[in-house]
């Protein structure tokens, strides 16, 4: 496999592998968890195909996935870039979700001192906020976070989930580097605003769940089931009549994938890298097969009128379900 391509986030200086890990599903939300050693063979395995651009958060666990991480990437630290996460109300001691949000000043502090540890490092490269505390004016978070990177704790801040008018308020304060959401071919919410807002603010944009949660690899049919531990057993989009009809999308993602020489996930990715110079998926998987796969994404060039065509077609196909959930998401920590 050749080297992989890196892409600025933004104007802020975090120059990155084009394609991440999302390391969230090596020990939390798809149901049974991969053993710790094959966890980090997997985030090695990564490193060595040239990924530097690594995604985890206390809440995946909580705490078990900035464990992992932090182990699997200790001894080649200075090679790869970490974003890890605070914004849930998590008790420090017991890991028990406590209820909602927390972004009180105070509270980032203890994670971002915990997060450290977790992750055997002096720096965390980005610092998002998980999610929107609404109790907490975003300029006081962004303000935590500019002292925090002052101190040469954190380098670079990020937001997740957040709105446009969010972003703005808080980059004002802190030059926000990258925001993340869900975006991809089954979603494509963000183009509505939030990629406007990016482009105008010079800020990089780091889609999760770029597959569908897995749908758009093809891997899935009608019949497929999950494990009660997989938050995808109770979303509508994974219901088995919404499935059904969801297939057209990836059919349609077949249909240019034997076009290209290239895999349905592979075109999945390869589209989302053609949106903008500055966005960077994080794919995640837990095979090494699969991981090969999205990597090789990179390497699939969609010329404008592949990129047309497949709007064209996508825009005539009525998707089922709604996107990930208040509920899921929350219960991720995606």
């Amino acid at each position: 496999m050749t080297d992989m391509p890196v892409r600025p986030l933004g104007k802020s200086g975090l120059v990155v592998s084009a394609l991440g890990l999302g390391c969230m599903g090596l020990s939390h939300g798809y149901g049974r968890p991969l053993a710790k050693k094959d966890g980090i063979a997997l985030i090695r395995a990564a490193v060595e195909r040239s990924v530097t651009f690594f995604d985890t958060a206390e809440a995946y666990g909580p705490f078990v996935n900035e464990e992992l991480v932090g182990e699997a990437l200790a001894p080649v630290r200075d090679r790869v870039a970490i974003a890890t996460k605070f914004g849930f109300d998590i008790d420090p001691q017991t890991g028990e979700r406590r209820g909602g949000v927390n972004s009180r000043p105070e509270h980032i502090r203890a994670v971002a001192e915990a997060s450290l540890k977790r992750l055997r490092t002096d720096h965390i490269d980005l610092l998002y906020q998980h999610r929107v505390d609404p109790a907490v004016p975003i300029e006081d978070v962004a303000g935590t976070v500019r002292d925090l990177i002052r101190e040469g704790k954190v380098r670079h801040f990020g937001l997740s989930e957040a709105g446009a008018k969010t972003i703005r308020r808080a980059h004002a304060v802190q030059p926000v580097a990258a925001v993340q959401s869900e975006y991809s071919l089954w979603w494509r919410g963000p183009e509505a605003e939030i990629l406007p807002t990016l482009q105008e603010l010079g800020i990089g944009f780091v889609p999760f769940s770029p597959l569908g949660a897995g749908f758009l690899t093809g891997a899935m049919n009608a019949q497929t089931r999950f494990e009660k531990t997989d938050y995808r057993s109770t979303e509508s989009r994974f219901a088995p009549e919404a499935m059904a009809a969801n297939l057209t999308l990836v059919t349609l993602l077949r249909d240019v994938a034997a076009h290209k020489g290239a895999t349905p996930a592979q075109i999945a990715l390869a589209w989302l890298l053609a949106q903008k110079p500055w966005i960077v998926p994080i794919p995640g998987t837990t095979k090494l097969g699969r991981l090969d796969e999205n990597l090789g994404a990179a390497a699939v060039k969609l010329t404008p009128e592949d990129l047309r065509s497949i709007d064209a077609a996508a825009a005539k196909i009525e998707l089922k379900g709604e996107r990930l959930s208040s509920a899921a998401l929350a219960m991720t920590g995606l």
